[in-house]
């Protein structure tokens, strides 16, 4: 049974604040931060390819923050923000077998615990509106179970 993914999510968060502030290789940060979960196959695939994923797409994930946050300056926010909306901005777009409710409510939390206290509000406000407009411009492409699809026969599931 692989770890809670809120779990290697933190792990994520811990690589990619690591590489923002070092600047070391990925390789050598997920060497020496995620490598344990290799026990984990899924939740080690998992991580890998969400902090790779976030790194490819920083510019894409960065322009659609700032494009949110009118009256804030991007490098004055607090990392830990910008790194948890990085994370889930890149889940919302390029992981397809998750919900974006589990996105955001993970992201709440993880902002919750580790940054600021009203971390978890600016968080979810951010979200909320950047998954407006990627729902609008029909970039969000999620099926399954407990997921939408946004093509031409949308699928919910029944509550």
């Amino acid at each position: 049974m692989s770890l809670r993914r809120r779990l290697v999510r933190e792990r994520v968060l811990q690589a990619l604040y690591a590489y923002e502030l070092s600047h070391e290789p990925i390789e050598f940060i997920i060497e020496n931060i995620v490598a344990d979960l290799e026990e984990q196959p899924e939740s080690f695939f998992f991580a890998n390819q969400l902090i790779l994923k976030v790194i490819e797409c920083n510019k894409e994930l960065d322009d659609l923050i700032r494009q949110r946050i009118e009256h804030w300056e991007f490098n004055r926010l607090a990392i830990i923000d910008r790194i948890v909306l990085r994370m889930s901005i890149c889940e919302l777009l390029y992981f397809d077998d998750i919900p974006p409710k589990v996105t955001i409510n993970e992201a709440i939390e993880i902002a919750r615990d580790f940054s600021t206290e009203k971390s978890d509000k600016f968080v979810n406000g951010v979200l909320d509106s950047i998954l407006d407009d990627l729902k609008k411009d029909g970039r969000i492409k999620k099926s399954g179970r407990g997921l939408v699809n946004t093509g031409a026969n949308k699928k919910t599931k029944l509550q």
